[in-house]
């Protein structure tokens, strides 16, 4: 099979969809992996990376595009429309319950849309979007505790104190893996940490995981408020598998916290959680409103591309490999990798999806 590897161009994403060490493993096995020019090299791949594992380098994202199957990492972008009609496959991170236009654009094509972030094991785990959960989880504490600095417009708060001087709150709305690991990190840097979550079980988990270190809370409208106004650093951390992010914190709540608290909504992905927030970038991560620091950049695995191309990797790579031998047919053999079909022949399949676009259907 053919397979190609077009350049990101979303903001700053310096991630790739394949590694070197992933091309030679497809190489070996006699497909041919088309990469276009300098897809790599913001992860840390030359072209020649690239060449010496038996890839063929591209001048144009087109020629990628024309391959039987693509990957990518982030979705496709208004520009990139164009191509959709190319391949019979997209593997690539797409979650269209917060994207209506990609969702049309796709559905005009007869592609074969398999999201990332929809694979599912039969225990319910998401083992495509677990690897850049974790280190969402972990950078969304790196960049609140950064933009609590004064000079970025936070309160200017330490999140782990000082001897004499109380460390930072951090609250996080949701149990999952962006929220334990969030807690992790925040843990680390010796501030206090509050996790709020509706799953009961998953809390008595995470008191196994936490002990007393972490206030764990269940997630209702008392509580958000309760602690939300208590928040140096509020991070969203919710998902609902396919479907939209539900909004736990509006305007209102919003304009009671703490002037220059900080927000990070990992969540911005699927909507976001939190009225106020409003899609960011790298170039212009942030913005205040109602006196609070707001960051909700969708990409945020893209600041460390080296690790984060590497940890997707060796998730990805064994399902492409399926898709590499077996094409379409991989669907039938594999329930996980099933799953994650959205689009199949201009038809809307995925379930959750189907129910945020019912007028699609």
């Amino acid at each position: 099979m053919q397979i190609g590897v077009p350049k990101e161009i979303k903001d700053q994403e310096f991630r790739v969809g394949l590694t070197p060490t992933s091309v030679r493993s497809l190489t070996d096995k006699g497909h041919q992996v088309l990469i276009e020019t300098g897809a790599g090299i913001g992860a840390g791949f030359t072209d020649a990376d690239y060449q010496n594992s038996g890839g063929i380098i591209t001048k144009q994202a087109e020629d990628c595009w024309q391959s039987d199957l693509v990957v990518k990492v982030k979705e496709p972008l208004p520009s990139e429309y164009k191509f959709l009609s190319l391949p019979k496959i997209l593997f690539t991170y797409l979650h269209l319950a917060a994207a209506r236009s990609l969702t049309e654009a796709l559905l005009q094509t007869n592609i074969w849309a398999i999201a990332y972030e929809c694979v599912e094991l039969a225990d319910g785990r998401l083992p495509l979007l677990a690897p850049m959960s974790i280190i969402a989880g972990r950078l969304a504490v790196q960049m609140g505790a950064r933009y609590l600095e004064k000079q970025q417009g936070g309160r200017g708060v330490l999140l782990g104190g000082v001897p004499g001087v109380q460390p930072g709150q951090v609250v996080i709305l949701g149990g999952g893996v962006v929220g334990t690991e969030a807690a992790k990190i925040a843990l680390g840097l010796g501030a206090k940490v509050t996790i709020l979550d509706v799953n009961i079980e998953r809390l008595n988990y995470l008191e196994t995981l936490f002990g007393s270190r972490v206030e764990l809370l269940a997630s209702n409208s008392s509580n958000i408020e309760a602690m939300v106004t208590q928040a140096d650093l509020l991070i969203g951390a919710v998902l609902i598998p396919g479907k939209r992010a539900p909004i736990l914190v509006n305007r209102q709540l919003v304009e009671k916290m703490q002037p220059g608290a900080v927000i990070v909504d990992v969540a911005v992905d699927q909507g976001g959680c939190i009225e106020t927030l409003r899609t960011t970038s790298h170039s212009h991560p942030s913005y205040i409103e109602a006196g609070v620091v707001h960051v909700g950049i969708p990409n945020m695995p893209g600041a460390v591309p080296w690790t984060a191309t590497q940890a997707l990797n060796n998730s990805t790579f064994p399902y492409v490999l399926k898709l590499a031998d077996q094409g379409i047919q991989a669907l039938n053999h594999d329930p996980s990798l099933a799953k994650g079909l959205n689009i199949q022949d201009q038809k809307l399949v995925h379930p959750a999806i189907r129910s945020v676009f019912p007028d699609l259907i």
